[in-house]
């Protein structure tokens, strides 16, 4: 019997300094075959260092990073014919028409698809005789991502993929990847959009100042790991004076759970732990008729992946 296939991406202990700071602290991160793995973190988390360390434009400080089980500095040439990339930025030649560059980078792989074909994937069927500096900033980042996959790659690494992208050609982009990681092809991809990786990732790793927060899948991290139940809460979202928000805090149901309310990261959010949300439903809207309060927003449920990344990331910030 045939063991585990081995990771298409292994990163072990990572170390990255800039001025002798270091932006990836002891990074690990793995991307098996056939995965989708979004790496989540705010600005200056260390994302798009450890996107270009992988795809070899940065050599690591310290620890050891592997594609295919290949040095991607050492072996680049040999990783750059499976692998596809979408940088966070790049430009083309201006008087560039958009099949032309997907033509020329289809001709890099042995077994490219049809250039057309792709185009029509990504939404730009009828944009295929543009010139590249009539492009829109949405249709700049679905050309990149055409020329990402184009090559029928193994691996797809891909920054910031959906930025300036309107909400249809996202969810464009999220069927293609999709497919894409159903036909045997392995995803890395950086978002900011919580959304996105909630709704695309079949593992989401949360990084902080270089650092590893937590990984797994949308839901064992919504749950606080693998095997356990999801925390119910109650969000109310509203602005509270300091006093409104002690008695909120206060009301029996959320008390008696034992568990503090969370930290939600955004002003006006509270998230009130309960083990009956019928019962502090009901409790939190008296409480706001009572004081003809009406809310922004009121709901219940596990929390979000964005309420757990804002509280993961909160939490950092108060450790340091």
């Amino acid at each position: 019997m045939s063991g585990p296939a081995s990771p298409v991406i292994e990163v072990r202990d990572l170390v990255k300094r800039y001025g002798g700071r270091a932006v990836v602290d002891g990074l690990d991160l793995a991307v098996a075959p056939g995965e989708i793995v979004a790496l989540l973190g705010p600005n200056g988390a260390g994302k798009t260092t450890t996107v270009e360390t992988i795809e070899g434009h940065r050599r690591p400080d310290a620890g050891s990073v592997r594609v295919f089980g290949l040095d991607p500095r050492r072996d680049a040439a040999r990783i750059r014919a499976r692998c596809g990339v979408m940088l966070q930025r790049a430009d083309l030649w201006n008087q560039a028409r958009v099949i032309e560059a997907v033509r020329l980078f289809a001709a890099f792989y042995p077994h490219a698809l049809d250039p057309g074909q792709v185009l029509e994937q990504v939404g730009l069927g009828e944009r295929r005789g543009a010139r590249y500096r009539t492009l829109s900033g949405g249709e700049r980042q679905r050309l990149a991502l055409a020329l990402a996959i184009v090559g029928r790659p193994d691996l797809a690494i891909l920054d910031e993929p959906t930025a300036s992208m309107d909400v249809t050609a996202r969810r464009t982009t999220w069927d293609l990847l999709r497919r894409s990681r159903d036909d045997g092809a392995s995803v890395l991809l950086t978002t900011h959009l919580l959304e996105e990786a909630e709704l695309l990732a079949d593992r989401v790793a949360i990084i902080d100042r270089g650092r590893l927060l937590a990984a797994g899948t949308p839901a064992e991290l919504r749950a606080g790991g693998p095997g356990e139940r999801p925390r119910l809460e109650v969000a109310l979202r509203t602005p509270l004076e300091a006093q409104a928000e002690a008695d909120l805090v206060a009301l029996p149901s959320v008390v008696a759970t034992g568990a503090p309310p969370a930290a939600s990261g955004r002003p006006g959010v509270y998230l009130l732990p309960t083990d009956d949300p019928g019962a502090t439903l009901r409790e939190v809207a008296t409480w706001l008729e009572a004081r003809r309060i009406v809310p922004l927003a009121l709901r219940y449920g596990a929390p979000s992946l964005e309420e757990v990344f804002l509280r993961l990331t909160g939490e950092a910030e108060a450790d340091r």
